[in-house]
């Protein structure tokens, strides 16, 4: 699943970063700020009509994210045993 589709306030992990094909570079910006396989992210509001801006906390840093970003990320739901 991609970021636009999480709960708020569940804890996720970035299993991906994709980008578009017209747009490849967006893949560098968002690991440059934090978007790393692996890091622990967590949303925390979504914009109106749940569209966008999307409130999010990644590592120890918080970003406000089109749409069309939060669909590049892929997560995965971290449970706890």
């Amino acid at each position: 699943m991609n970021l636009e589709q999480v709960d708020l306030g569940s804890l996720y992990r970035v299993s991906e970063v994709t980008a578009p094909k017209d747009a490849p570079q967006m893949k560098g910006q968002l690991e440059d700020i934090g978007f790393l396989p692996g890091e622990q992210v967590v949303l925390l509001r979504k914009g109106l009509l749940k569209r966008g801006p999307y409130l999010v906390r990644v590592g120890a840093s918080t970003f406000a994210l089109r749409h069309s970003e939060a669909r590049m990320i892929e997560v995965e739901l971290i449970t706890h045993v």
